[in-house]
């Protein structure tokens, strides 16, 4: 029996076309992989084709590894021939035996990220170039974008033109490839780039290997970037039997350099090539697919398709729409507690997907206080980030003093110039004499002597001390505020790592979100009780990996994965869609995010739940979001009862809660009559310490009605002013961001 014959009638088509150009579409759950292998098979079994003309190129290890072992059970003796492997993998194997020809040896080096922060640290030093100015990681980042796009330092000089940013760039580009060349090494990026220029400084090589690969498999290709499209191009120019498989509708890492370009145009390239769609779906009901045709099919950068299965319509879409963020991660785990109550499911097939990895901390807490196993895939638990640790060691800090790891941790972060042989000697100290690590800071003149050393630990004590005697006067909402801003612990995330800076800022709101919430709970709340809570949700053991576990991740991580159970979580307008591809000039920056939402949906098996809140407070500032237009792009028939008729707000479903223990609620108007005393007091302290960001207590010198504008969310229309305990709240009309809810000191608004 033929191995095609256990393929559909659209993946034997695909499977059949060997010779010229192929493009299979393959839709989400349509099985490309079976399609490949018993391609690759049918190629050798039948055809009679030799493995060592065959090359398959995916791209990670792990993809490659499986199709490896999927082609070996199939072929059995004869396909380790077959190049089965990545495309960085497939380079250095061709690099390895003819980079000599562009200068370079044989037994070159490849850096890693650590490797090449160290040289371009170096290439700074020499070039005089101020790393807190520019850091190097800026650089990095650029020059990796740059290989991507095969621009080399001279193209980057042409390209120039007297703009002296632009000039300094191509200077360092080409003083670090100048350090690596002096160094024999290549980094990730120069893998692909110099094989590419192997190939068109070296035609003899290039069909060398055109002569070898007569046959090419390339999966996930709309993930490809240029230089990996050039790399394929120049291998298939000769034979031009070239098979790419991948699908448009989830290319979602234009961020690292993917271009769908090289998808939608295959055709322009090569005009006669053969396009099969495989459209049907062997992991998701009718009903989930009529939801993900329906949003995607709002982009118009696509190759026309629709998904279907013969699984028949299954349930409907559930809709959650909860007043606050907090009610819609409650309401989530409670749905995941009924379902295992009542046998409907297993932990491990539910997964809860969202855009930010910041909205894993409301949804960590909910499972931890339920009892519910899970795991971040793909990431970190929240309180396990390193940008939330640094905050809660300050908060330690402050409180007491006595966690020599919490002062340890933050003694320089960010850096204050205290070397480790200055904290050696305090902890040698302390350990001596039964003391504290703060302590010792305390007493750092008396350990250390007269110095610049002691100048620095002073300089932290006097810090710390500062926040601890504004302690009594201010919420612990500001207290965390102004660590960030008065350590400059933004502009150290900005400096040291501009990529990540502003997911992990993110975070710290996400944090400082945190503390309102608790604030809120407690009549008079304090610094102690809060760091107590957070350690009952932050120091849990983590789970075995083979445990039957909830599965947390971002919707990016979890591309080729599958549930029973997706709950798409925060399908709000200015999250999912984000406010910067709302606002974004370019249309295609929307569309990517379409194409998220589209795995998203696709990533359920059996049950689609998709939530939003009314209401989502981010560092401590309510916003009131609208409700995702890719939700509204799915038919309403879809969802099991009305969501959006008529425009109209999405109802509420009204969730069903487990029995719980919770703190008890305290009103705001309570919260602020207990307050009052220590509003007082900390009116007085204002006046006597200048600078402490106490609350707008003096009107705004705008109303009602007066046009405005925020640095982040720019221009809007004030809607109403209310004088709150310790501000005025202010709520806004934001053009592109809907209506926000903040307090008037920290919204600092201008009017216009």
């Amino acid at each position: 029996m033929s191995v095609l014959e256990i393929l559909n009638d659209k993946q034997k088509e695909a499977a059949a076309h060997i010779d010229g150009p192929l493009l299979i579409l393959a839709g989400a759950g349509s099985g490309k992989t079976r399609v490949l292998t018993n391609r690759t098979a049918y190629m050798i079994d039948e055809l009679g084709i030799d493995p060592y003309n065959i090359l398959a190129i995916t791209f990670t290890n792990k993809a490659a590894g499986e199709m490896r072992e999927r082609i070996d059970r199939l072929v059995g003796h004869g396909s380790e021939a077959i190049w089965v492997s990545t495309f960085h993998s497939t380079c250095v194997r061709m690099l390895r035996r003819y980079i000599d020809l562009i200068g370079y040896d044989g037994s070159f080096t490849i850096y890693d990220t650590d490797d090449s922060k160290s040289v371009m640290k170096e290439v700074l030093k020499r070039l005089q170039i101020d790393p807190k100015q520019y850091p190097e990681k800026r650089f990095l980042n650029r020059i990796s974008n740059c290989k991507n796009e095969l621009s080399t330092p001279e193209d980057e000089a042409a390209e120039a033109e007297g703009d002296y940013a632009d000039e300094l760039f191509a200077k360092v580009y080409k003083e670090y490839q100048d350090s690596l060349r002096r160094n024999n090494a290549l980094d990730f990026d120069d893998l692909i780039m110099k094989t590419v220029e192997l190939f068109k400084q070296c035609p003899d090589v290039l069909e060398n290997y055109q002569n070898r690969f007569l046959y090419i498999m390339v999966d996930e290709y709309q993930d490809t970037n240029t230089a990996q499209f050039e790399l394929i191009r120049l291998l298939a120019a000769k034979n031009r039997n070239i098979c790419v498989v991948g699908d448009d509708d989830q290319s979602i890492y234009k961020f690292r350099g993917a271009n769908i370009r090289n998808i939608l145009d295959f055709e322009k390239v090569y005009p006669d090539a053969k396009v099969v769609k495989l459209e049907q779906n062997y992991r998701s009901t009718q009903t989930i697919l009529d939801a993900a045709n329906a949003v995607i099919s709002n982009n118009s950068a696509r190759k026309d398709k629709a998904l279907w299965t013969d699984r028949g319509d299954g349930e409907k879409i559930r809709f959650i729409n909860t007043d606050t963020a907090y009610e819609e991660a409650e309401t989530i785990v409670d749905r995941i507690c009924r379902d295992k109550r009542e046998g409907k499911c297993e932990y491990r097939d539910n997964a809860v997907l969202y855009r930010t990895n910041a909205q894993s901390r409301l949804l960590e807490e909910k499972c931890i206080m339920a009892g519910i196993p899970y795991v971040v895939v793909g990431g970190v638990n929240f309180y396990s980030r390193k940008e939330i640790k640094d905050i809660l060691a300050y908060l330690k800090t402050i409180d007491n003093g006595k966690d020599d790891l919490a002062v340890r941790r933050i003694i320089n972060v960010p850096k204050r110039g205290i070397g480790a042989a200055t904290i050696t000697k305090l902890t040698e100290y302390g350990a001596a004499n039964g003391l504290d690590f703060y302590e010792c800071c305390i007493r750092a003149e008396e350990i250390l002597g007269h110095g610049k050393a002691t100048e620095k630990i002073e300089d932290f004590v006097r810090l710390i001390s500062m926040f601890k005697s504004k302690l009594e006067f201010i919420t612990l909402e500001q207290l965390v505020n102004d660590i960030i801003d008065r350590t400059g612990y933004e502009e150290m995330l900005e400096e040291s790592d501009p990529e990540d800076a502003e997911e992990r800022m993110q975070n710290i709101g996400e944090l400082v979100t945190k503390v309102v919430a608790f604030e809120e709970q407690y009549d008079k709340p304090t610094l102690s009780q809060f760091l107590e809570e957070v350690a009952l949700v932050a120091d849990i053991d983590r789970v075995d990996d083979d445990a039957d576990m909830v599965m947390l991740m971002t919707l990016h991580s979890a591309k080729g994965l599958e549930f029973p159970n997706v709950y798409l979580a925060g399908l709000e307008d200015g999250l999912f869609p984000s406010f910067m591809s709302i606002s974004a000039l370019d249309p295609t920056e929307i569309e990517e995010e379409r194409r998220l939402c589209y795995v998203g949906i696709t990533r359920a098996m059996n049950k689609l739940t998709i939530s939003a809140a009314k209401s989502r407070m981010t560092r401590g500032e309510t916003q009131y979001n609208a409700l995702s237009r890719f939700v509204k792009e799915i038919p309403e028939e879809l969802f099991e009862s009305r969501v959006y008729s008529n425009k109209r707000a999405p109802e509420r479903i009204d969730p069903q809660p487990a029995a719980r223990v919770r703190p008890v609620a305290v009103s705001p108007q309570k919260r602020a009559e207990a307050k009052k005393p220590f509003i007082a007091k900390a009116v007085a302290f204002t006046d006597l310490k200048k600078g402490s960001d106490m609350g707008s207590l003096t009107a705004p010198d705008y109303g009602p009605g007066d046009r405005v504008s925020h640095i982040k969310f720019g221009a809007g229309t004030v809607l109403s002013i209310e004088k709150g305990a310790r501000d005025y709240e202010v709520e806004v009309d934001f053009d592109g961001a809907g209506v926000k809810k903040m307090l008037a000191a920290f919204a600092k608004l201008r009017k216009l």
